[in-house]
């Protein structure tokens, strides 16, 4: 696959994964629902959370293995959880073996969905780049085939189907948030939508990798820490990511973690979603105030992923 992610690239991907993962509802509810507030909008909740393998991820990681050929040694991650369980999820439907690298700051839960999946567990570093680094040299060992978390062509292409599948649901939201960590998933949005729809990035203040980058003029090394670092927790923000950011997302906001756990709740006592943190820091930017709509806006939220111990949401 050529290293341009593009519309023609998502639509491919598309057709590749389309028999081993599932189209998530997208719910369209007013804003007053939600209680949001502000002028009467409309919200709409892409339900990204009920994806195979329990996120997002699902799409790139198909597509990755699906688009390349897989060596006898398998496949290879490193993932605070979430790349790395729909790695695992993919190889097991693909009949292959998967080992995965796990920072320390991985949630119990999300070990424990791995080792269920077949994978080989291995918790390497306190967080993300000390496990890719561990991956990186058993790859060389093993000759495995590499899944990255967030930053190859396949892995961003399959992320960018998303959108491709709201836009068959509802159409171009006016606005539509995403989290971010890597990159991989709003670089999928944004190649996709390319300016039809204003793509707002968002980052827990503790895991400002675009923030970062943005203010350095290309991504840089952060420190992260927080309530959504076993998600959000890239070190860095993917290559290919920063190049579709720089030409079709035009904010990028940070948002507390008080905001964020407060949204999360607020998902499952409202609407009973059991999500992750990093998948309520749409709801978060509008609870909050950092994202205002105007009066008959579409606001499209990315609810990314619920690989969480659902005791923590009480």
């Amino acid at each position: 696959m050529s290293a341009v992610v593009d519309r023609a690239a998502i639509e491919a991907a598309a057709a590749r994964i389309a028999p081993h993962v599932r189209r998530t509802p997208l719910w369209v509810l007013d804003s007053a629902v939600l209680g949001l507030p502000g002028p009467a909008y409309e919200v709409w909740l892409k339900l990204e959370q009920l994806q195979m393998s329990g996120s997002f991820k699902a799409r790139g990681m198909f597509n990755r293995l699906l688009a390349n050929t897989i060596p006898p040694a398998g496949v290879i991650a490193a993932s605070g959880g979430n790349a790395g369980i729909a790695t695992a999820a993919a190889a097991r439907a693909l009949g292959v073996p998967a080992e995965i690298f796990l920072p320390s700051v991985s949630s119990p839960y999300k070990q424990a969905r791995l080792a269920a999946l077949g994978a080989k567990v291995v918790v390497a570093g306190e967080v993300y780049g000390d496990a890719l680094a561990a991956s990186v040299a058993r790859q060389r060992e093993t000759g495995a085939l590499t899944t990255h978390a967030y930053d190859q062509p396949e892995v961003v292409a399959g992320a960018g189907t998303l959108a491709r599948e709201i836009e068959q649901q509802q159409g171009v939201p006016d606005r539509v948030l995403v989290s971010v960590g890597g990159g991989g998933l709003i670089g999928g949005i944004a190649a996709w939508f390319a300016g039809r729809s204003r793509v707002v990035a968002l980052e827990p203040e503790f895991a400002p990798t675009l923030h970062e980058a943005r203010a350095a003029g290309a991504p840089v090394d952060v420190e992260v820490s927080g309530i959504a670092a076993d998600a959000l927790g890239a070190r860095r923000l993917g290559a290919i990511a920063w190049g579709l950011v720089q030409a079709h997302v035009a904010e990028a906001l940070l948002l507390t973690d008080a905001a964020i756990r407060a949204a999360q709740l607020a998902l499952w006592q409202q609407l009973q979603l059991a999500v992750e943190p990093a998948a309520a820091l749409p709801l978060a930017a509008l609870r909050s105030g950092a994202v205002q709509p105007r009066a008959g806006e579409h606001i499209c939220l990315v609810v990314c992923g619920a690989n969480l111990d659902p005791a923590t949401l009480v």
